[in-house]
């Protein structure tokens, strides 16, 4: 027996339509379906190529950042020059200027020239000493004050080429654009190519590039990121020292312990509603608390760090309150039950649960904030700044810059060769995020409990 109708005509509703026959409306509901899945699919597919089109573009411009051009050089350190006395004082040494340098490096440019028998057509001693970076001299400045019992010596060095050396074997410079450039000559460019095959000149990875600080306008391949990598630490470890404890302790009180009642209400929409605020409000709240009512210094990581902390606040409190709600009402009645007190349920019991939630929140908080830009910029980070920090915790008032304010700074610059390091420094703002979100993921799979 079945009870399947034995005949078409008992398939059929009440309104004649059949069962075993695809209406009208089910071909439009299934045909709606398929464009919604479509319209997702294509939705996913243009997200994916605008993501690859966007790191395509930043790797094109920012990949030659981490290589750089050097040039070989033997510099006599002169001992009439640099140190007539002859008896190595600090004192008499540190009024040697970059100007004192550069005839010993032009005369060394000369006898690279005589040694090697390289030449170009119409380029005198003073271009080819052009060839080289106008940082060389401060570097050679350094070496001298640092090694006083190097002088009267003859030194190797590999000094930083010129930008436009250095970007025509990047491809921004070429023989027509330096026909055009008052900055660099065709034929400083044939000599650049006669030294590069005599191996005097050679391009290879730009450690610097992460240990050096800025330069100024006139020296783009000498800038690196030194300072605002320093920076951005200092910035860092101050906001996880501060944003972690007061966030997780202000989500564990209104969630645990808080009474429902409109004060506490109007505090939890106040977090929300601070949690969608601009940063750049964070940055004039920090401008009008912490330097000019607090006398902060400006451009300070601990300024950076304290107005990264309210911005990040509001983020790890909702992100710790969810992975606390997560936590089954049946933890705390079965601690509650064997004699636990509400604190040691929570501290014992939930709040380990809790853990991978909370520091997932918190590690995106801080990778938030180390891409913020805005607030930074209004209490002074975009300062040019040379010298490093020092160690904590005096170096949390010195003068600093951070990673994405470096890159605001460069992009404001005319010099193409600055565009390139702004777009190498993006590389690595999004290396240290995605490590920090890799991080984060490791975190909740190491010390996720199932229940």
């Amino acid at each position: 027996m079945t009870d399947f109708p034995a005949d078409q005509s008992a398939a059929s509703g009440a309104s004649g339509r059949s069962l075993l026959k695809v209406g009208e409306r089910t071909r439009k509901r299934n045909a709606a379906e398929k464009r919604f899945r479509m319209m997702g699919l294509a939705a996913v597919i243009f997200g994916i190529l605008a993501l690859f089109g966007l790191m395509a573009s930043i790797l094109s411009n920012g990949l030659s950042s981490f290589t750089q051009t050097y040039i070989a050089l033997d510099v006599y350190l002169d001992p009439e020059v640099l140190d007539k006395g002859g008896n190595r004082a600090p004192e008499d040494l540190g009024r040697i200027t970059t100007f004192t340098i550069q005839p010993l490096i032009k005369a060394a440019v000369q006898d690279l020239i005589d040694e090697t028998g390289v030449s170009a057509e119409g380029v005198n001693a003073n271009d080819a000493f052009e060839l080289i970076s106008k940082e060389a001299p401060a570097e050679l400045r350094r070496f001298v004050l640092n090694n006083p019992d190097q002088i009267g010596e003859t030194v190797s060095f590999d000094l930083l080429a010129s930008g436009r050396i250095d970007g025509y074997y990047k491809g921004r410079v070429t023989m027509e654009s330096a026909a055009l450039d008052r900055n660099i000559s065709p034929e400083q460019l044939d000599l650049a190519d006669r030294l590069k095959t005599e191996g005097v000149l050679e391009t290879r990875f730009n450690w610097s590039f992460f240990t050096a600080p800025d330069a100024s306008d006139t020296r783009p391949e000498a800038a690196g990121l030194g300072v605002a990598i320093l920076g951005s630490a200092y910035m860092m470890l101050i906001v996880l020292v501060l944003a972690l404890p007061i966030g997780v302790a202000a989500s564990i009180y209104l969630e645990e312990f808080a009474p429902q009642n409109r004060f506490t209400d109007l505090i939890e929409v106040n977090i929300a509603n601070l949690a969608a605020v601009p940063s750049i409000v964070f940055g004039i709240l920090g401008l009008a608390i912490f330097i000019n009512f607090a006398g902060l210094p400006q451009s300070a990581p601990i300024v950076g760090a304290l107005v990264l902390t309210l911005m990040t606040l509001p983020t790890v409190i909702i992100a710790t309150r969810a992975a606390l709600k997560a936590v089954p009402p049946s933890i705390r009645d079965a601690a509650l039950g064997v004699g636990a007190s509400k604190m040691q349920a929570i501290f014992h019991h939930v709040l380990p649960l809790a853990a991978p939630g909370i520091l997932t929140g918190a590690i995106i908080g801080l990778a938030q904030a180390l891409g913020e830009t805005a607030p930074l910029l209004l209490i002074g980070m975009v300062a040019f700044v040379r010298e490093y920090p020092a160690a904590p915790p005096e170096g949390f008032f010195d003068p600093a810059s951070a990673l994405p304010v470096q890159v605001y700074n460069w992009t404001q610059r005319g010099d193409p060769a600055f565009v390139e390091r702004a777009s190498g420094a993006i590389i690595v703002l999004l290396v240290f995020l995605l490590i920090m979100n890799a991080v984060a993921i490791l975190l909740r799979r190491r010390f996720e409990r199932r229940w």
